[in-house]
């Protein structure tokens, strides 16, 4: 069985490279879906019963993980050194520096590998982190998978 949960976010970013618009500080309005799978968890009388995972937890999770840390930030890769310079100028500013350039491709595994291992399997239903879809805009979008 496989379950999904969406989750949105803002921020910030640009690609350093690109030859268009895509070279300038802008922003999104990202969404990240984030697959688990797993076995439908059976025990009688517990929460859980009925489910793969509650999808309050995957939110929880995915929120510590990845959405809290990158909401309303600026996703600047570690290599734009001059966007760096600026943003150490503005006190207090929330920035998320990346070992990457951060495109939707990019976005989506770094996600991947911040949550794999987040998602235990807590009642032996076989649970994992299968997918993780990153929106960069409602028409575009990466997908990391595990396979």
């Amino acid at each position: 069985m496989h379950i999904t949960r969406r989750l949105e976010f803002d921020a910030g970013h640009r690609i350093p490279n690109h030859n268009s618009q895509c070279k300038h500080l802008h922003g999104h309005r990202y969404a990240i879906e984030i697959t688990l799978s797993g076995q439908v968890i059976t025990t009688a009388g517990i929460s859980e019963q009925g489910m793969v995972m509650d999808f309050s937890d995957v939110k929880r999770i995915a929120k510590e993980r990845v959405v809290d840390a990158w909401d309303h930030a600026f996703l600047v890769y570690r290599g734009d050194k001059m966007v760096l310079d600026f943003l150490e100028t503005l006190p207090g500013h929330k920035t998320v520096v990346l070992d990457v350039v951060p495109t939707a491709e990019n976005l989506a595994k770094a996600a991947f590998d911040l949550l794999d291992g987040a998602y235990r399997d807590t009642f032996g239903n076989d649970l994992r982190l299968e997918n993780v879809r990153l929106f960069e805009t409602p028409n575009n979008w990466a997908d990391h998978s595990r396979s």
